[in-house]
């Protein structure tokens, strides 16, 4: 929808619960996690809705996705390896990596902002 609340558009339609929607940095595709029986997957699409791709097929939960503020990476929650971790992935999917190990529940991954190194 606008920024004023007009147009607006349903993107999914499934009778799973879909969360967590993030937009890539340059406005044209949306990282989000589907819920069904459980445990949830991370899909991208484009802004439009069309072009919808599962990103992660496990039998964990993953979620919370988080673009990299150049767009080519995500980084998101997952419990495959039995309790919360950040991991990270390309953003078509492939390359996926646990970051953290730590027995405490990891929850909201993001980004820190690039720094030129002219600044």
């Amino acid at each position: 929808m606008n920024a004023d609340g007009s147009e607006q558009k349903r993107l999914t339609n499934n009778p799973a619960r879909d969360t967590s929607p993030s937009w890539s940095p340059d406005g044209k595709k949306i990282a989000f996690a589907t819920i069904k029986d459980r445990k949830s997957d991370i899909y991208v699409m484009n802004a439009d809705g069309s072009e919808l791709k599962r990103l992660t097929n496990n039998s964990a939960s993953n979620g919370n996705p988080s673009w990299s503020p150049d767009g080519t990476k995500i980084a998101f929650v997952s419990t495959r390896d039995g309790n919360n971790e950040i991991y990270v992935m390309n953003a078509d999917g492939s390359g996926q990596k646990r970051l953290t190990n730590h027995p405490a529940r990891e929850r909201w991954p993001c980004w820190s902002p690039i720094v030129s190194s002219e600044n």
